[in-house]
């Protein structure tokens, strides 16, 4: 896993294409211009500009040169809250083999000793149990549920609300 370039753009929008369907239930509807490599090349490079402001981290998870999975921390709110938001998915082909929960838990520790996080969340579907069990394995607890937190395939969907506490 490491920071997402420009230059991954082509592998992202190829990754993207191949879990267009995988992904359509869990994610917000998607334009056809969102699977393009300049859309995700564009995408990119405004992130590594929130990166560089230090308020977004975005992994790209490869396998070679393949890209296998996204995970992003973002909306890094410093101050006194020093709390981030965690959103993540992985390949239909590589999903159950324990890849989200070590990257999560890779995530996790860069946040507490690199970023000083006091706080990540994170959300899922109420129906998202394997996010949910990467999520509570990774030793985050569920704090609610949000009506209609999220506009999700079309649709403003419910959510579970978790969180991890990094220090203290």
């Amino acid at each position: 896993m490491r920071l997402m370039r420009v230059s991954d753009a082509a592998e992202l929008a190829a990754a993207y294409s191949r879990n267009r369907d995988h992904l359509a239930y869990w994610d917000p509807a998607r334009s056809a211009e969102f699977y393009t490599e300049e859309w995700q090349a564009a995408d990119i490079a405004s992130r590594l500009v929130a990166h560089d402001a230090g308020v977004d981290h975005l992994f790209g998870l490869f396998t070679g040169d393949e890209i296998v999975g996204r995970f992003n921390l973002t909306g890094i709110v410093r101050g006194p809250f020093q709390s981030s938001s965690l959103g993540y998915w992985v390949d239909s082909r590589y999903t159950g083999r324990g890849l989200a929960s070590s990257a999560v838990q890779a995530i996790i520790d860069t946040a507490r000793e690199d970023l000083g996080l006091h706080r990540i969340e994170a959300s899922t579907l109420l129906d998202n149990i394997g996010s949910q069990r990467v999520l509570l394995k990774a030793g985050f607890q569920q704090i609610g549920m949000a009506p209609q937190y999220l506009k999700i395939a079309g649709t403003w969907q419910d959510h579970n609300l978790y969180q991890i506490l990094l220090h203290g």
